[in-house]
């Protein structure tokens, strides 16, 4: 894999505490943190979502980790190989042990990875990287086998996602039970200790850990998904950590000798999902507000026209203020499969409503376009940019904008037309980004299990499935290339940018800022 970019970060370190806290040995204190996104669920394979997974890896470990440069290292895996074409061994750590002082064995790993296609109504289901497992079986107490229908290079990408539970605490356990904290037993530095939703979930320190002991004896993850309070909770030192902050703040709190700030470039790329399937979509009608009997949206030159209709750089000057990055494809330069030359549509106003004439609009018609307003950086505020730059070229749209459980939860039973999501790249790599996002949807294949505008284009599927069957490193990212090209060109998705993550701490709290967007308890340390 490509090495990865540098990140950008802007360390300040205070160099003394208040005498109030000096008096409170640090590792007794509590650490608070106010996170930006809601908590869907606490089952750690119901919601294949970032805020869901950030709490989740407190308590459950995957087998293979990824650091805060989304390189690939140890967890409750010590080793992985391929031992032919079809078969791979993982060696466990040995010595792990749940939060219950159960034993962590391979037949933990074997009810993991069959668990996940199990799980009920899941609004974006992890079996997008459990169903190239055609067979996982405990050779022994220690050894994992896994099997795959041939040659599939991804398997440490794929283990490094699921998160491994107790047999023993959850072999019946619905999402329910892990809500309540019935089946909250994980192997992770934390153990689970209460869950209020919408509002916190608290946790204590796992001190049998196998790993480095946190610093934090008991952590509070407030859930603030509100811009305003989540700084006000910051400077009135309610919380001592935020993620997310808000771009019209960073210059304020950067400025503030009480407030360190810390900034990276993000894997997580903003887009737009158009309905490509149905002839008929519900919010597409012509200007005089009837439903439109043939969807413009399956139409490449529409699509093409609202590309073309965005300036993505004003959306990143005068939206974002700066902290994000325009693009025209999926991962960014530091990933597996980013393509080089691959640049956004220029916007060209004139080009688009010539596109929309030559696709038989020269009218425009009426869209509605639907986004979260609590999930990501300026959600609702970029939709509504969105929204008046394509009423210029004549698609007069309307912006409906919702909290991100309604909206995701809405968008995978196809409700929408039109929507604005985001999505990272968790395995470091373009090809889940293909899988999930652009592939035809397919449940037996895992494939397009966030493709909410079933886009569907049987050569890209063809690209993308021979570069899941090819080892060599080279060959493998070409075809990932090949394939992304195919479908931004086709508009299946229209890319607009990445965004850049901002945490920022009380004095003397220190970050490690994440490419993942994860922000952990175990990562934040007092400063020395």
């Amino acid at each position: 894999m490509p090495s990865l970019r540098r990140t950008l970060q802007s360390l300040v370190i205070g160099a003394s505490l208040c005498c109030a806290a000096a008096a409170v040995p640090a590792q007794a204190a509590p650490l608070v943190i106010g996170l930006s996104g809601d908590i869907t669920s606490l089952d750690p394979h119901y919601h294949n979502v970032t805020p869901n997974a950030n709490v989740a890896e407190h308590m459950f470990e995957t087998l293979i980790a990824k650091d805060e440069k989304m390189r690939f290292k140890p967890a409750l895996a010590v080793s992985w190989k391929a031992i032919d074409d079809s078969n791979w061994e993982v060696k466990l750590r040995p010595g792990v042990r749940f939060h219950d002082g159960s034993e962590f064995t391979a037949d933990d790993v074997v009810f993991s990875l069959a668990r996940p296609a199990t799980v009920k109504n899941s609004p974006s289901p992890y079996t997008i990287y459990t169903k190239a497992f055609r067979k996982v079986v405990a050779v022994d107490k220690l050894t994992v086998r896994i099997t795959t229908d041939g040659p599939y290079p991804l398997v440490p990408n794929d283990l490094s996602t699921i998160y491994m539970v107790s047999k023993k605490a959850a072999g019946n356990a619905s999402s329910d039970d892990f809500n309540s904290g019935k089946a909250m037993v994980g192997t992770g530095p934390y153990k689970f200790a209460a869950f209020r939703k919408g509002d916190r979930v608290e946790l204590a320190r796992n001190d049998a850990y196998w790993g480095s002991k946190p610093e934090w004896e008991t952590v509070s993850l407030r859930i603030l998904t509100n811009d305003a309070p989540r700084v006000a909770a910051l400077l009135a030192g309610d919380v001592q950590v935020i993620e997310n902050v808000p771009t019209s703040d960073i210059r304020k709190l950067s400025a503030d000798p009480n407030v360190s700030v810390y900034k990276v470039p993000t894997f997580r790329m903003m887009y737009l999902h158009m309905d490509t399937h149905r002839d008929v979509s519900p919010f597409v009608a012509d200007k005089a507000g009837r439903p439109l009997q043939k969807n413009p949206l399956k139409d490449a030159r529409v699509r093409q026209a609202i590309s073309r209709a965005i300036s993505r750089q004003a959306i990143v000057d005068r939206v974002m203020e700066g902290a994000a990055e325009p693009t025209g494809q999926l991962v960014n330069s530091s990933l597996f499969g980013h393509v080089p030359g691959l640049k956004p549509d220029a916007a060209d106003a004139a080009a688009a409503k010539k596109l929309l004439a030559e696709a038989g609009y020269p009218d425009g018609f009426q869209l509605t376009l639907h986004s979260p307003n609590n999930r990501y950086v300026n959600d609702e505020q970029v939709a509504q940019v969105i929204a008046s730059m394509l009423t210029r070229i004549g698609i007069q749209t309307r912006v409906e904008a919702m909290p991100s459980a309604t909206f995701f939860t809405r968008a995978n039973k196809l409700d929408f037309s039109f929507l604005l999501a985001g999505w990272g790249a968790d395995t470091g790599e373009a090809g889940s980004s293909l899988k999930s996002l652009l592939a035809t949807y397919d449940t037996e294949k895992g494939w397009g299990a966030s493709n909410r505008g079933r886009y569907s284009n049987p050569a890209l599927d063809a690209k993308l499935s021979a570069a899941l069957t090819t080892i060599d490193d080279g060959a493998r990212e070409k075809l990932l290339q090949e394939a992304t090209e195919i479908g931004i060109k086709d508009y299946g998705v229209i890319p607009l940018y990445y965004q850049i993550n901002v945490w920022a701490a009380k004095k003397g709290y220190v970050v490690t800022p994440r490419q993942d967007e994860r922000t952990y308890a175990f990562g934040i340390v007092r400063g020395r």
